[in-house]
């Protein structure tokens, strides 16, 4: 956090933490002091933060299923005999834009359901919402069908990003915050891989008849879903939303029964803690405050999410949008083959943040940050070059793409992951579906109308051309992460950013009856 905003930050707690007696305040909130936050921070890793990650990590694996493999079965669909009177530049164009238009605008809805009800109620909403639509879709007979639920599909996915990232960053204890989130965003890949070699059998006739197969996958996608909703009814709300909206009974229940979990499982005492937050409890924050917070207090922090989503929104469109086109233009490569590549690149992909995530704990997010952007930026300006040149074939251009995207997909990844840790905690859902709706737009938007053509024109100048501009942009995030980026490794979010209903420990005595002798109501530990 930079001087100001902690200046900024700290003058709004003291104005917010007026309060009479008993820690009561003027507007009927109360005014607590505890502990909870710093306990969940120094819990170590256990089998309870797996069943946190698997429960809700794994939906990203269903949003790189869904985008593969309708990409991939796009030219099946539009065949006579598929079942479904629709066009190959209906699918990639139309049905694309709507799963688009459908994740920005459920981010932005789900996202501001989130802050003001909650992590699970959401989380488990759009979950439902997604499997409902992707098992709709399989069974798609019209066009008109086939548009209407990808819009809802993306929907809920959108929905997602909001709920996941902020249960799972209040969740996960600072010390590994970094590396989980990356991970769990980078599993998208996983799902990219899955769909890559799905559509291979989707498409396989001897296996599977024209009308079948792609029903199949969208149905095997719902039948995934229901499972991480199974999975998921086991993850408990944020006991940090919980504190801020009056709930602290219920925040308490929750992490005493996190904390005898872990004990039983290492078999040890877990250590006292000493560091305490008052915090003055509301129902809800105002949209006005959340707008005044990232685009007034924190507006650095704003610049930054908004450069780290444009930047690698292009450099992927740049290479994704037009990779099939430039394999089967350029290197004759059969349309129905051009899975098996793409699967190669998504496991690059997902192998940046795997290997790579601890490293954000640990140099720390500046460094790796700013390091992954340029990095990747540089490779893709190097493979413009090779290509211009012609020195380049189907496999090594594939390869060249793959160390691209092991650190542009590293540096994705940390996008999210400083969005959801770098507002406050009342802002947090609605910030990262915020950006994940911009960054979203500009892909789903900008790539089709800039890449698509570039890449389809067959002429070398033309690709060498799109190449250049998502790496110069990915470039460009990176000096301004590396100028911007917050040192938030291993640090508690409320220490990163400070909550709008942080009040100073002592202000709720500060006023009425009884003045300096009654202190905020604790709770957690003594």
């Amino acid at each position: 956090m930079t001087g100001a905003e902690k200046s900024s930050a700290g003058a709004s707690a003291g104005a917010s933490g007026e309060a009479g007696a008993g820690g009561r305040t003027g507007d009927g909130g109360r005014t607590i002091s505890t502990d909870i936050p710093a306990r969940l921070d120094r819990l170590p890793w256990s089998r309870w933060h797996w069943t946190i990650v698997i429960g809700l990590g794994t939906v990203w694996i269903l949003d790189g299923l869904e985008v593969t493999v309708v990409g991939n079965i796009a030219s099946r669909l539009a065949e006579p005999g598929s079942g479904l009177s629709i066009t190959s530049g209906q699918i990639t164009g139309t049905a694309a834009a709507l799963y688009v238009a459908g994740a920005c605008v459920g981010a932005l809805f789900w996202g501001r359901l989130t802050d003001r009800y909650g992590r699970k109620k959401l989380f488990m909403i759009t979950l439902a919402v997604y499997l409902v639509a992707t098992a709709l879709t399989a069974v798609s007979w019209e066009a008109w069908w086939f548009f209407l639920f990808r819009f809802l599909t993306g929907f809920g996915i959108g929905g997602e990003y909001a709920a996941i990232n902020s249960a799972i960053d209040e969740l996960i204890p600072a010390h590994y915050r970094g590396r989980v989130d990356l991970i769990i965003n980078g599993s998208f890949w996983l799902g990219a891989v899955g769909g890559s070699l799905l559509s291979i059998v989707a498409l396989d006739t001897g296996l599977l008849a024209m009308d079948v197969g792609w029903r199949l996958t969208f149905a095997l996608g719902a039948v995934l879903a229901l499972v991480i909703l199974l999975v998921r009814r086991h993850v408990p709300e944020s006991p940090r939303w919980l504190l801020i909206h009056g709930r602290d009974e219920e925040a308490e229940e929750i992490v005493t029964g996190i904390e005898r979990q872990v004990e039983a499982e290492k078999g040890v005492r877990l250590p006292a803690t000493d560091a305490r937050l008052a915090i003055h409890q509301r129902k809800s924050v105002t949209f006005r405050e959340i707008a005044h917070t990232v685009f007034g207090r924190y507006r650095r922090r704003a610049v930054l999410g908004f450069s780290l989503f444009i930047g690698q929104a292009f450099l992927y469109n740049a290479i994704t949008f037009g990779f099939g086109a430039i394999l089967t233009k350029f290197f004759a490569v059969p349309t129905d083959r051009t899975g098996y590549y793409f699967a190669v690149i998504a496991v690059g992909n997902f192998c940046g943040p795997l290997l790579l995530g601890k490293l954000f704990d640990t140099v720390g997010r500046r460094v790796m940050i700013s390091s992954t952007y340029l990095l990747s930026g540089l490779l893709l300006f190097g493979t413009a070059w090779l290509f211009d040149r012609g020195v380049l074939n189907a496999t090594t251009l594939t390869a060249c793409w793959c160390a691209v995207l092991f650190f542009a997909s590293a540096g994705a990844s940390s996008a999210y992951l400083t969005v959801s840790e770098i507002f406050p905690m009342e802002t947090r859902a609605m910030s990262i579906a915020f950006f994940y709706a911009l960054g979203t737009a500009a892909g789903g938007i900008s790539g089709p109308l800039l890449f698509a053509d570039l890449t389809g024109t067959g002429r070398v100048g033309d690709t060498v051309l799109a190449f250049s501009i998502g790496a110069a942009l990915m470039c460009a995030a990176g000096l301004v992460a590396a100028a911007l980026a917050v040192r938030a490794e291993r640090r508690s979010l409320e220490e990163v950013a400070t909550p709008l209903t942080a009040v100073a420990e002592g202000t709720a005595a500060s006023a009425g009856p009884g003045a300096g002798t009654q202190g905020p109501p604790t709770v957690g530990r003594a």
